[in-house]
């Protein structure tokens, strides 16, 4: 199924980290493919993973991800594969410097924040670079998060 001209590509969110919104300043979104085996595929299209205590890191020239949890696929026998083994992201080298320099300099961090399905039906990641919010900045942000609530029920109940 093709997508129509001009329209937004169609997606299957598989898991979403809600909390890295919570715990980190998001500063920049990457797109990146994943390297999966097939049973790891399979696994991802009954949409039961979980990327909430994952992270991401350069090794040897690379970027892989880590403790991300794909269970394993009922029907896949012997061929199966390790539930939290590191993936290979597939990036650009120029994305790989950038993250991996920032993450060296100015002590940022690469979480993930979506694994889905784009409409071509290839497994996608959406990474992003990040920095640790601190204990007061959580506060502010659910101070403001509970105003703006609040405004808008005092809106909604004075018209």
């Amino acid at each position: 199924m093709a997508a129509k001209k001009g329209s937004a590509p169609e997606r299957t969110v598989i898991s979403d980290n809600r909390r890295a919104r919570f715990n980190y300043e998001i500063e920049e979104v990457f797109e990146a493919g994943i390297e999966l085996k097939g049973t790891e595929v399979k696994s991802l299209r009954t949409g039961k993973s979980n990327i909430a205590e994952s992270y991401a890191a350069e090794y040897q020239g690379e970027m892989w991800i880590y403790n991300i949890y794909i269970p394993e696929y009922k029907q896949g026998n012997r061929f199966n594969h390790e539930p939290r083994r590191p993936r290979r992201l597939l990036l650009h080298k120029r994305q790989i410097n950038k993250l991996s320099g920032a993450v060296q300099k100015d002590g940022k961090t690469v979480v993930p924040l979506k694994i889905y399905f784009n409409a071509d039906g290839r497994a996608k990641i959406e990474i992003a670079l990040a920095r640790g919010k601190k204990l007061h900045d959580k506060r502010q942000n659910e101070k403001t998060r509970d105003w703006n609530r609040e405004k808008q029920r005092l809106l909604k109940t004075s018209v």
